[in-house]
Order: structure tokens, then C-alpha cells, then sequence
């Protein structure tokens, strides 16, 4: 019952709807949206990105930050799991079944795995869950900021650097100027516009998403016109859809299992999970679009993260609400001791 509350909740939230609708669009309009295209999205995407990552570094309480900084055992853990981990679960899937998965949607796999964790959802979810909420806003605060390097770094291990690769040196100029620029520039400003931006969250959320919607688009776009989903099938979809699913299973179990051999505290347990096992789409997809440009495959190297998203939703909001009944049978359970000691 509670999962299939959650799954509504899922299905009706306008951000997942619209990526449908944003994919259904470019199917329907695709050279409107593609580079060069009658949106100019090579524009309009560069300012929306920075847009964002401004309201991120605005947003961005370093008061919060600083309470967690004690726990180190707990940071890294999140940071290795996020990018060491993750991109060794790939390593192995791709010796296990690189040859039987198209090329295009092992590198969108591999994409996924290299991503920063998310910080909205890590947050709340950690919140609803009664864990240790500073330590989640640390977390997830310092995957972003590391993975404007560490990501573009990662993948260039595997698809390399140079001609046929990915610009290493550029790419990180590009990522440094479109995404930690504005950032920075954020936090500066956070004195002076941070109380104003705190009232008006709910619009700053909006407008973090439709730029996402927008990217999406984009990329769906170049790859209809580049003809690569004629190419590859739906069999694609349905393959993304299980990898997902598989990876997200292996990543919540082991992260549970290593805070417990770790003996993490209850409230640390459950940020780690929540931090170590999320990807952030909000970063992933400005990312993309900086560090494959307008490669035609970007709508298929985008759809893992894209099916991972609302799937980590779904799932850690029923873990959220288990761990957040267990806490409230723990407080009881002492309660009921200190009322009646015997």
C-alpha cells in the first residue's frame, strides 16, 4: 500500500511527467529543438545552466555545511561510494555484458555511475527519515563541487581524451566557467540575495527543473534527427529500464550494509544511504550537454540517469517511511522505559 502511494505520487509529480512530454515533443518537433535549430538551444541552454548552478551557490547554506564537518568516517564513505564504487560496479558490468548492451547506452551507464549525488532529494528524504540532516547537506554539497571534476574525469578513463575522446582541458574550462563560476558567484551574493531567494524557493525549484526539461528536449532532439532511435530499437528502453533497477538494488544494499559493518549511528546510517545511493539528474543533464556537446547519442547516453531518477525517488521514499516508523517505535519503546523502569 505504501509503495503503491509513493509510485502515485511519482506518476503525478509535473517534473516526471514533463520529461515524458519532453521526449513525446521531441519525437514530434525535433529539428525545433536540435543545435541550430529554431530554439537556439546552444543558447538558451548555456544561460539556463548557469542560471541554475547561480540559484545552487545562492542556495547553498554554508552554516549548515559546517555542522557536519566532524564525521569523517561518514564523508567518506558517501564520496567513495558515489565515485569510486559506483564506476567499479560499471567496470565489471561492462567486462560481465559490454558486449551485449549497444556501446551508446554503456557510456550513458557509465555516466551515471561518474555522477555527483543529488541534493534536494538526499536532503528531504534524510529529513523525513530522521537522519542526520547537516551531514546530508555536507554530502551531497561536496559530491556536487567535486563532480565538475571528478565526473568529466572519470568518463574520460574510459571513452579517453583527445581526438575521438572527450577535451579533458577544455571540458573542464567549460565546466569551471559554465557551472563552478556560477556557483561561487552564488555563494558571494548569498549575503546580500539569500533571505530574498529563501522566499521565493518554490520558483527557484521551478526554474532548476523546466532548464532540465529544456536539456532533455535538446538531446532528444539531435538524436531524432540524427536518426539513432530508428537505429537502435525499444529494446534499448527496456534494457535501461532493468540495468537501472539492478544497479540501484546492488547500491542500496551494500551501502546498508557497510554503514552497518561501520556501525554507523541510526541518523548517520541513513544519510549515507540516501547520499551514497542518489545521482543527481539536476547536475547530470547541464553536464552532458558540456561534456559530449552535441553528440546525436546524448538522448540515449541521458536515458539511464533519466529512468534512474524517478526510480531512486520511488524507492528511497518507502525506505524514508521505514526508517522514519522504526524511529518512532525506538522513541516509544523509550518512552514506555522511562515511564516504567523496572
Amino acid at each position: 500500500m505504501h509503495a503503491f502511494k509513493h509510485l502515485k505520487r511519482a506518476v503525478t509529480d509535473w517534473f516526471l511527467c514533463g520529461m515524458l512530454i519532453a521526449t513525446l515533443l521531441a519525437y514530434v518537433f525535433p529539428t525545433f529543438g536540435a543545435t541550430g535549430g529554431g530554439m537556439h538551444a546552444e543558447y538558451v541552454i548555456n544561460i539556463g545552466v548557469f542560471l541554475v548552478f547561480f540559484l545552487h551557490g545562492v542556495n547553498l547554506s554554508s552554516e549548515q555545511i559546517s555542522h557536519g564537518l566532524k564525521n569523517w568516517k561518514l564523508h567518506l564513505m558517501v564520496q567513495t561510494f558515489t565515485f569510486a564504487v559506483f564506476p567499479l560496479i560499471w567496470l565489471l558490468s561492462d567486462k560481465l555484458l559490454g558486449s551485449h548492451i549497444p556501446s551508446l547506452l554503456m557510456l550513458g551507464f557509465l555516466y551515471l555511475c561518474a555522477l555527483p549525488s543529488t541534493i534536494s532529494s538526499s536532503v528531504a528524504l534524510t529529513g523525513s527519515a530522521g537522519g542526520n540532516v547537516p551531514a546530508a547537506i555536507l554530502n551531497a554539497s561536496l559530491s556536487s563541487v567535486l563532480g565538475i571534476f571528478l565526473t568529466p574525469l572519470l568518463v574520460s578513463f574510459v571513452v579517453g581524451s583527445g581526438a575521438g575522446g572527450i577535451e579533458l582541458g577544455a571540458t573542464l574550462l567549460d565546466l569551471c566557467a559554465m557551472l563552478l563560476l556560477p556557483l561561487v558567484l552564488g555563494q558571494l551574493l548569498r549575503p546580500f540575495l539569500g533571505k530574498f531567494f529563501a522566499r521565493h524557493k518554490r520558483y527557484t525549484n521551478i526554474a532548476d527543473k523546466l532548464v532540465i526539461l529544456l536539456l532533455v528536449y535538446s538531446a532528444f532532439c539531435n538524436s531524432m534527427v540524427s536518426g539513432m532511435w530508428r537505429q537502435q530499437g525499444n529494446s534499448v528502453i527496456l534494457t535501461a529500464l532493468i540495468g537501472s533497477a539492478m544497479l540501484l538494488a546492488v547500491i542500496l544494499w551494500t551501502t546498508t550494509r557497510t554503514a552497518r559493518a561501520l556501525k554507523f549511528s541510526p541518523a548517520d546510517e541513513i544519510a549515507a544511504v540516501f547520499c551514497a545511493s542518489k545521482k543527481s539528474l539536476a547536475a547530470g543533464a547541464p553536464m552532458a550537454a558540456l561534456i559530449f556537446g552535441a553528440n546525436p547519442g546524448l538522448g540515449l547516453i541521458l536515458l539511464p540517469i533519466m529512468i534512474y531518477h524517478p526510480l531512486q525517488l520511488i524507492v528511497c521514499s518507502v525506505m524514508a517511511e521505514g526508517y522514519a516508523n522504526r524511529n518512532r517505535e525506538l522513541a516509544a519503546q523509550q518512552r514506555a522505559t522511562l515511564l516504567n523502569p523496572q
